[in-house]
């Protein structure tokens, strides 16, 4: 009897074990079943959302499930474990970094064997040259496309900097490169790695093709204090200082410094070196030099709620009270007005005529929904283009107060990122917080190029960018400038 029982009971567990992984084989199979419906139906449903070159194919298609991520080449969701032991790898944050660093090597060896980046079906030198015959094509739109075609076919090449101290060029990293109206020099802002930056300038006048070699200028002029926006000034000639706005620190106020390009380099006859000029201004945010008649001499800094118009010959200030941070600002060279952004999202001109306590200076009123972080007039001053934290870029018409155009593609969630229009090459370009660098087309918004980063993408390593349809000079070629890490890329026609 004893025998039996003991039969008994272990039959029983074994019948226990058998139910429990048939149970949780069952849900496993339920699981799986389901996990591929939602993905046949994911399927069905992004027929209908039209694709962009920006877009990415695979688990964007498919929803994402809380808990679980789901692997486009084994074709399944995994679970993924808590995270907060800083080992697991199966993390969001470090799947979806594997993801971005695939894509960016693949781009890369996409380059590297010179393959040609088409930004639209039949978009290439023969469909062109035919259509031009057959009379589709005006000469204008012709030699647009051809623009567009030869820009989608750029190639990096690495630029050899020289420098007096050659150490400092394998350690000191860029954090920002500035060009002056005509390409021929750059200004650097350079992380110095025993801590703080150092200033320099690059002389572009020597870099021809195919040996891309620049010169850089140093000055023994270090901070340890953030730069938070910098500009050229045309003080006693055409970019002839430098602005910088630094951030204060510990009992340092923050301050506006004027500084001139002559402590590097001597670019214009009769140079001679100056002395920095220092006003204290805490908090800025943004600034901008005025090249408006009505307005010389003056520079313009964006604080918190408020915005101050400096002459620098006479010193005197007029202040202006707003409702948010000014992150950015840009002087019209026509009209008497200086345009701002606020971390708000709006946009607001200041008539420049008015005195600080009148009601009335406030000109136009646009409106973002985040915070704008760039606002660059264009030529004619009919048309205003900004970019957002929101990854938003709109052209905006001045006399309508209307958006007419949007450029999609561009990655930002919270980073203080520049744009740039060129309008004689009719191109925007703007570097994500993604760590790719975007061209569209002025004219229609199109994504002509999306070019990666040449090193590994960090929120730390955004590189910063310089286009100009002559860099060197006027008998420069145009290019696009890149400066990420250590290193300095060119990318020309």
């Amino acid at each position: 009897m004893h025998k039996s029982s003991w039969q008994s009971r272990r039959h029983g567990r074994r019948s226990h074990q058998q139910y429990s992984w048939s149970r949780q084989h069952g849900s496993n199979e339920r699981y799986n079943t389901g996990a591929q419906e939602c993905q046949q139906d994911a399927g069905h449903g992004g027929d209908e959302a039209p694709s962009t070159s920006s877009s990415t194919a695979g688990s964007s298609s498919v929803p994402d499930l809380p808990g679980y991520y789901f692997d486009p080449e084994k074709n399944r969701y995994f679970r993924l474990l808590p995270g907060h032991n800083n080992c697991n790898p199966l993390t969001k944050e470090s799947l979806r970094h594997k993801e971005m660093e695939s894509k960016r090597l693949q781009l890369l060896e996409e380059e590297d064997k010179q393959r040609k980046k088409i930004a639209r079906m039949g978009f290439n030198a023969s469909s062109l040259l035919q259509k031009s015959k057959l009379g589709f094509l005006n000469v204008t739109s012709y030699c647009r496309l051809a623009h567009e075609l030869r820009l989608s076919c750029m190639e990096r090449k690495k630029v050899q900097i020289q420098s007096s101290d050659p150490s400092a060029l394998a350690s000191d990293r860029f954090n920002l490169i500035l060009a002056d109206t005509n390409s021929d020099r750059l200004f650097t802002v350079n992380d110095v790695k025993v801590g703080g930056s150092k200033y320099g300038i690059i002389s572009l006048r020597g870099m021809k093709t195919p040996t891309l070699r620049v010169h850089m200028h140093e000055n023994l002029y270090f901070t340890n204090r953030k730069v938070n926006s910098v500009c050229w000034a045309s003080l006693n000639h055409l970019d002839s200082h430098i602005l910088l706005c630094l951030m204060g620190i510990a009992e340092t106020p923050g301050c506006a410094t004027l500084l001139p390009a002559s402590l590097f380099v001597s670019s214009h006859p009769g140079d001679r070196p100056g002395m920095l000029c220092s006003f204290r201004i805490p908090g800025a945010w943004s600034c901008a030099w005025s090249l408006n008649i009505q307005a010389n001499n003056c520079f313009s800094t964006g604080l918190s709620r408020r915005v101050l118009v400096t002459n620098v010959v006479t010193g005197h200030r007029r202040s202006f009270g707003t409702s948010s941070d000014v992150l950015a600002q840009q002087f019209a060279l026509m009209a008497p007005l200086l345009f701002n952004g606020c971390r708000s999202g709006e946009i607001f001109a200041i008539d420049l005529r008015c005195h600080n306590q009148g009601k009335g200076w406030k000109a136009t009123r646009l409106f973002h929904d985040s915070a704008v972080t760039s606002v660059q007039i264009l030529q004619e001053e009919e048309s205003l283009m900004a970019s957002d934290m929101a990854g938003k870029i709109k052209l905006w018409d001045l006399r309508t107060t209307k958006c007419i155009r949007q450029y999609e593609g561009h990655v930002n969630e919270y980073a203080y990122l520049p744009l740039h229009v060129h309008e004689e090459e009719e191109i925007v370009v703007a570097v994500g917080q993604d760590c790719y660098t975007r061209i569209w087309s002025l004219h229609d918004g199109h994504l002509l190029r999306t070019i990666p980063s040449p090193h590994p993408t960090s929120k730390a390593d955004i590189p910063s960018v310089a286009f100009s349809s002559r860099l060197g000079g006027f008998r420069g070629a145009p290019g696009l400038l890149m400066a990420v890490q250590q290193d300095l890329y060119c990318f020309s026609y």
